[in-house]
């Protein structure tokens, strides 16, 4: 399941949010999004799934620079500038590794 949220609802909370760096993890590390710590900036390496061509179709693809807003059992990530929710399930099939 996947939400696109709209731009600029709750600005103040994101601002707030502590930034982990990518030097707080391994240079060659690699996860899946739901593993990933959340305020971190990750790159997607991988989407392998049966959902992950819808995915595609909203524009998160591979190489995408995405940053982890939250987590739980829906993930809220920022890609381009635009917050997009992705149930759990949805976000073990995304491979990332720190930008």
């Amino acid at each position: 399941m996947v939400f696109v949220l709209q731009p600029g609802l709750n600005r103040r909370c994101s601002r707030h949010m502590p930034l982990v760096l990518a030097n707080d993890l391994a240079a060659d590390s690699a996860m899946t999004l739901s593993q990933a710590s959340v305020g971190c900036d990750l790159r997607i390496k991988l989407l392998s799934g049966p959902s992950c061509d819808r995915l595609r179709d909203l524009g998160f693809c591979e190489q995408l620079q995405v940053r982890k807003l939250s987590g739980g059992r829906n993930l809220i990530c920022s890609v381009c500038g635009t917050r997009m929710a992705i149930s759990r399930e949805l976000a073990d099939q995304v491979m990332v590794a720190p930008a």
